[in-house]
């Protein structure tokens, strides 16, 4: 158990028969009456971002989560499969609980959050950016270049990409995983 005081970004709490990790907090004392904290709450099931009110120094029950290194190995009928980078064994999850699995590809090191009670896979993050090469793309017209316009390439792990004209078939490109925009190009 814990209090309104031992608050933090990214502490996760039990509410309502939900994991529930903490966002962002304010400790609120206003002139009159009690002290209060508002927090935004995001809940790991659905990734719903809802704001919560607590009184200060009610008692909380804290969820224990580990953050575990793992790496892609390969999709079938069953989910996706990730080899733990420790210890060698396999986990298979679903890919609704993956970040961006439209930019995993063979080998791509990930983060897997895990309930440490019943050990249960909660969510998945891929690295903020990842380096991906381009696999088709229209080539870019000379001189067409007075607005910022972008044009699609298709990137090695199937998923399609908004890229700016300059850039060609067989490039290296960072993609930003949390939006899916491109980023920069990579030099080799």
């Amino acid at each position: 158990m814990a209090s309104t005081s031992d608050f933090k970004n990214g502490l996760t709490i039990v509410m309502n028969n939900d994991l529930m990790t903490i966002v962002e907090f304010q400790h609120v004392k206003p002139g009159k009456g009690p002290a209060f904290v508002r927090t935004k709450l995001k809940s790991l099931k659905t990734g719903k971002v809802i704001p919560h009110t607590f009184t200060a120094g009610v008692k909380i029950e804290t969820a224990r989560v580990e953050r575990r290194p793992f790496q892609f190995s390969y999709k079938d009928d069953f989910g996706y499969h990730f080899l733990n980078t420790d210890t060698w064994e396999e986990t298979t999850i679903p890919e609704d609980i993956i970040s961006a699995p439209q930019f995993l590809k063979d080998g791509q090191e990930v983060e897997i959050l895990f309930h440490a009670d019943t050990e249960t896979p909660l969510t998945c993050d891929l690295p903020a950016y990842v380096v991906l090469e381009i696999t088709y793309t229209e080539p870019g017209e000379k001189g067409n270049t007075a607005t910022n316009a972008f044009k699609d390439a298709t990137v090695e792990t199937g998923a399609v990409v908004k890229v700016p004209l300059f850039v060609n078939e067989g490039e290296k490109i960072k993609v930003d995983t949390r939006n899916g925009a491109y980023s920069e190009r990579v030099k080799e």
